[in-house]
């Protein structure tokens, strides 16, 4: 995907977050520390009224801080009015379901953020993406707080096993991409260590398939870009799903947001 070099305001605004997160506030980032954790936020620069807001998990071994780098947090969601949000990990991971890193309680936090969010903008609608790891986090989160999101866009990870037997929060719309050469996070799953496991992403789509009470088959496919979608549309809880793969491996396709986007703004 394409990277952009980050301003100079934009680095010492970092640098100050890394050293004083909860004192770090500028007119790009602000750093907000909540129960349990820490967030950034970047905000569009001429919000005025309700926006939407996307909440975004970052992968393993990353952070908050790497993801306001990313261009499409200017292009895509800057862009149409979008207020970014990226929770931080403890120690780099995420303590989900299913997870070696027993740290914190996720959903907790992730309550603690979404309650903060309101508290300092007006929200049209949240949703839910992330990558990796972070995407695992997303799948967790239209589980456990699906109802308290529009749409989720998690790209390259998914459920860890044990999969989930129900989720209060569904039924959810779900956009969900994936490479089929993805070594990192194979869509059938793999061990990590002796103990743990990514889970099978078909069983995952077959999951939230029954969730939504959606048929077997894609009612219809589509190519968008790099990616070819199977789409069930006509589920009986009236939400979407759709599973996007393309050929790569651990990494999102080009135009990946502004897909994600275009499809969110079109339900």
């Amino acid at each position: 995907m394409l990277s952009v070099v980050p301003s100079l305001a934009l680095l010492l605004t970092l640098s100050a977050c890394r050293e004083d997160f909860t004192a770090c506030e500028s007119d790009m980032v602000g750093c907000h520390e909540v129960d349990g954790g820490r967030y950034l936020s970047v905000a569009p620069e001429d919000a005025d009224g309700p926006m939407p807001a996307l909440v975004y998990f970052h992968g393993y071994s990353s952070s908050a801080s790497a993801q306001v780098r990313k261009s499409w947090v200017e292009d895509d969601l800057q862009a149409r009015g979008w207020l970014s949000v990226f929770p931080d990990g403890m120690d780099n991971t995420w303590s989900h379901d299913g997870s070696p890193s027993d740290e914190r309680d996720e959903i907790a936090f992730l309550d603690a953020v979404m309650a903060d969010v309101a508290e300092r903008w007006e929200v049209s609608a949240f949703h839910g993406s992330g990558f990796s790891q972070g995407a695992s986090m997303a799948w967790y989160a239209a589980c456990y707080r699906g109802d308290a999101f529009t749409a989720f866009f998690p790209a390259s990870g998914s459920f860890w096993e044990p999969l989930p037997e129900s989720c209060a929060g569904g039924p959810v719309h779900l956009r969900h991409t994936h490479g089929t050469s993805d070594g990192t996070f194979p869509l059938e799953g793999r061990g990590i260590g002796l103990s743990y496991r990514q889970g099978d992403t078909y069983d995952g789509m077959a999951f939230w398939r029954e969730q939504n009470g959606c048929g077997e088959t894609p009612d219809r496919e589509e190519v968008e870009g790099e990616v070819t979608c199977g789409i069930w549309d006509t589920c009986e809880a009236g939400r979407e799903l759709r599973f996007c793969l393309h050929d790569g491996g651990h990494s999102s396709a080009d135009d990946w947001m502004t897909q994600n986007l275009d499809w969110v703004e079109g339900l």
